[in-house]
């Protein structure tokens, strides 16, 4: 998208932005939520996405096997929680090629609202899953426990503890199997994790029925 925002000054818990058209703006709820797997130099506003909900809905084979990912559905009752990321818009085709089960939505004025007031409005873009990916996963195509603690790495990294327990309680699809390959990660972008952090992603996936394979 053109017209998006760049960086025009920031201090801890506020960041101004003024509009450029070689930025894109697009709201992360997974795996962007973690710093550590998206491009060098990205600005990341959090904040909740109205108007969405998060569930475990594409399934299917990937480079890495058999796999059920996350993605959004149109819901106005519900919020998202996670991060709207600004970058130069040379990495848009890198970025569509990592999300190639997924189509861009375009946001309305509003629906993004960031934590903290001081960081204004701003639009932007979702991906969503592509009609042919979406279903839920099932025993050959679960979801993958280096998928979720990266994932899960990104909300503690933000909003904490709090935040981990938001994410589980507020995605559907925990029937879902997971596929514990913490110890030999087929997940592309897995990071490591403390043994606290592991303690404290087990025992709230357990809190909502999860289940593993």
């Amino acid at each position: 998208m053109a017209g998006k925002p760049c960086l025009l000054s920031s201090r801890p818990g506020i960041v101004i932005f003024r509009c450029m058209n070689d930025m894109i703006s697009y709201f992360g709820y997974g795996s962007l939520v973690n710093d550590r797997t998206r491009a060098e130099g990205s600005i990341a506003v959090p904040g909740r996405l109205t108007g969405w909900r998060r569930e475990w809905r594409i399934a299917g084979k990937t480079p890495y096997g058999g796999v059920c990912s996350l993605s959004v559905r149109c819901d106005a009752a519900s919020e998202v929680a996670g991060l709207m990321v600004h970058e130069h818009a040379r990495g848009l085709p890198a970025l569509d090629e990592r999300e190639w089960r997924y189509e861009r939505r375009d946001l309305p004025d509003g629906a993004f609202r960031p934590d903290d007031p001081a960081a204004g409005t701003v639009t932007g873009f979702v991906y969503t899953a592509r009609a042919e990916h979406s279903r839920w996963g099932d025993a050959d195509h679960p979801i993958l426990q280096s998928y979720v603690d990266c994932v899960l790495a990104g909300f503690f990294s933000y909003w904490g503890e709090a935040g981990v327990r938001e994410f589980v309680e507020t995605t559907d699809g925990w029937h879902v199997p997971i596929r514990n390959d913490r110890e030999a990660p087929f997940y592309p972008r897995a990071v490591s994790l403390s043994d606290g952090e592991r303690a404290l992603f087990d025992a709230t996936l357990r809190e909502v029925g999860a289940c593993w394979l």
